[in-house]
């Protein structure tokens, strides 16, 4: 598991589909908001909540496509599904190099950002907590949704569709944590549903995952 963690980490760096195109939208994203919205500052603190949960879940998005089409291309996904390795175990590496690769990097970048957003200072720990609870459910979901449309041709577009759905929970939750946060409220209950989606979807997709990738690799 860790040669191939190893092994995914690489590739995502050397691809150009992970690190630096998630932070680089994401950034890019937070500093046209300001243009669009203008540059009043209780309006920037209001939004900054959602846009910089908004921006993270796109992020995410953008490197979906990635994580087994290669694999499937190059015929390596065929040998992973015959190694002794199960499935189910290549789907959680998968989803963990997604997240090193994606989730941290914005997890980190996100304060830096909320600040540029006028984002209150009592807000920033909320900010990285829910980021750092909910992106690994992102990473898991997006995952399964990589399994479903793995071979499809156009299957990044389709992954949006499938995924998109599946995000809004963590999205709602995350973004009102940061709000209580933003308003100076306590926000564990929020954090403890993120935590509790993140759980389930880390103990039940890994399964499902597999089971698309047997079907699609028949």
């Amino acid at each position: 598991m860790i040669a191939l963690l190893r092994r995914d980490l690489m590739l995502a760096i050397r691809a150009g589909g992970g690190f630096g195109l998630g932070l680089a939208f994401f950034l890019i994203l937070v500093t046209l908001v300001p243009f669009g919205v203008g540059p009043e500052t209780s309006v920037l603190s209001h939004i900054a909540p959602g846009i910089l949960w908004v921006g993270a879940l796109l992020s995410c998005l953008l490197s979906l496509d990635r994580i087994f089409q290669l694999d499937f291309e190059d015929g390596t996904l065929d040998l992973l599904a015959t190694a002794p390795l199960p499935l189910e175990g290549v789907a959680i590496v998968k989803a963990l190099a997604h997240w090193i690769t994606t989730g941290l990097p914005l997890t980190l970048a996100a304060p830096v950002l909320g600040i540029l957003m006028n984002l209150p200072a009592t807000a920033i720990p909320w900010l990285i907590a829910s980021l750092a609870l909910g992106t690994p459910a992102l990473s898991m979901l997006g995952t399964f949704g990589a399994a479903l449309t793995v071979g499809l041709k156009r299957g990044g577009l389709l992954i949006s569709l499938l995924v998109l759905p599946l995000y809004i929970p963590t999205l709602i939750f995350g973004a009102e944590a940061v709000r209580r946060g933003t308003d100076g409220l306590n926000a564990t209950t929020p954090l403890i549903f993120l935590a509790g989606i993140t759980a389930g979807t880390i103990a039940l997709l890994p399964f499902a995952t597999a089971t698309a990738l047997r079907i699609n690799l028949k």
